[in-house]
């Protein structure tokens, strides 16, 4: 342990807390987050898929619960009822194409009662950003091919608004949208098909690939396994220097300057000689003629 003190001074101690925080990020946020989104665009892509050749069913037979069902959404499915009139939406900060859309959403009273969103399509902002005025939806009962979604959420502090003369939201959220507009409307919403009534520019399907996220994820976790082993390294690196710096460092004895004054004899202090005593005379000749020099 003597030899790994070292590892308690100021600079060593944040390296290893560093490498600590870092490889908690890789194992228990980074990483699952990424892998977290491979799983679920592969649950979306099969769905999608699955959805492809099936038959349509009609939207109400998938709404008996509270909320549709993750397993049924993108079910191919048909909607009759009426739009209702003067209530588009504008959907805000979308893109299609690498280009900003707004989405355009109408509420469509069922034949059994209830109102469900449908989203009619995309169209191009006017003048930079400026919402484009939208095509009324035709009038009178309709029966309408699509998929059905899950409602989206909210985003906190993305409140409805009222802008260039229409309503806009930020997300598509059947709750939201049914306080805002004063209509009680299903949690959930169609996506329609092409060449529907009402239909504007088409909403593509998304790209049935699961994307980059598996290979993000593993790259994650080999940081995560990286890191630690590099700090390793130049610990061994630091002891090992350390161990050569031990065995090429002189002794007293070994030093060709230091060592023929190890080999002396101690030195010790002599005393003075005493002076023996004057005569007689010597003190009757250093009274006349002063002390000699």
């Amino acid at each position: 342990m003597q030899r790994l003190k070292f590892l308690l001074r100021p600079g060593w101690l944040v390296l290893i807390l560093v490498v600590a925080g870092f490889a908690f990020m890789c194992f228990y946020v980074l990483a699952p987050w990424q892998l977290g989104k491979n799983t679920s665009t592969e649950q979306r892509n099969q769905l999608i898929a699955d959805s492809v050749d099936a038959d349509p069913v009609p939207v109400e037979s998938l709404l008996s619960g509270a909320a549709v069902d993750q397993g049924d959404e993108w079910r191919r499915v048909t909607a009759t009822g009426e739009y209702v009139q003067n209530s588009d939406l504008l959907v805000r900060l979308r893109s299609f194409e690498g280009q900003p859309a707004y989405e355009v959403l109408t509420p469509l009273r069922l034949s059994s009662g209830s109102t469900i969103l449908v989203n009619r399509g995309y169209v191009r902002p006017v003048q930079g950003t400026e919402a484009p005025p939208v095509g009324a939806p035709p009038v009178g009962q309709v029966t309408l091919d699509g998929r059905l979604r899950q409602s989206e959420g909210t985003v906190a502090g993305k409140e409805p608004i009222f802008e260039d003369g229409q309503r806009q939201v930020y997300t598509i959220d059947a709750d939201q949208i049914g306080s805002f507009i004063g209509t009680d409307l299903v949690d959930a919403y169609v996506q329609l098909e092409p060449d529907q009534p009402g239909g504007l520019g088409t909403i593509p399907l998304p790209q049935l690939d699961a994307g980059p996220y598996l290979s993000y994820g593993l790259q994650w976790l080999a940081f995560g396994i990286m890191a630690p082993l590099g700090l390793a390294y130049f610990i061994r690196a630091e002891l090992l220097e350390r161990r050569r710096e031990k065995r090429a460092k002189p002794s007293d004895a070994d030093d060709p300057v230091l060592a023929p004054i190890a080999r002396k004899r101690p030195f010790t202090k002599t005393k003075p000689a005493e002076s023996a005593p004057r005569t007689t005379t010597e003190i009757k000749m250093a009274d006349r003629y002063g002390k000699s020099r």
